[in-house]
């Protein structure tokens, strides 16, 4: 049997959220449940992380993130009826900031769980 990789694992855990418990909660409600997925799972994670924004040399600002896994992969949440590029870019910058390589988009606006997976680096020694 094929050891699943940690996006994988990952997605399976929203995939149980969002089957229990819909469309129509606050983003806040799903980071919350998957966070208890995660846990039983057995995957590390830091909630609502706050990332600095650096700038040449220079910390310009500060951005929380929804949930950085096993701090290699970063996690963005919406619920939002269709996800737009305005998103992408959004994640894209968090990962051009935080120097991770793969982040997650994750929406739990529509009936069927929405999942885009983005890469700034790709590693090929390591499947995230």
């Amino acid at each position: 049997m094929k050891k699943s990789n940690l996006s994988e694992r990952v997605i399976e855990c929203g995939f149980v959220v969002s089957n229990l418990l819909g469309t129509g909660f606050l983003e806040s409600v799903y980071e919350n449940a998957l966070c208890v997925e995660l846990e039983k799972q057995g995957i590390q994670f830091q909630q609502q992380k706050q990332l600095k924004v650096i700038y040449k040399t220079h910390v310009v600002g500060n951005f929380l993130a929804d949930l950085v896994i096993e701090n290699k992969l970063l996690l963005e949440l919406k619920t939002v009826s269709q996800l737009a590029q305005s998103h992408r870019a959004q994640v894209m910058n968090y990962l051009k900031a935080t120097g991770l390589p793969v982040a997650l988009l994750l929406n739990f606006g529509t009936p069927k769980l929405g999942v885009q997976r983005i890469v700034y680096q790709y590693n090929e020694t390591e499947v995230i």
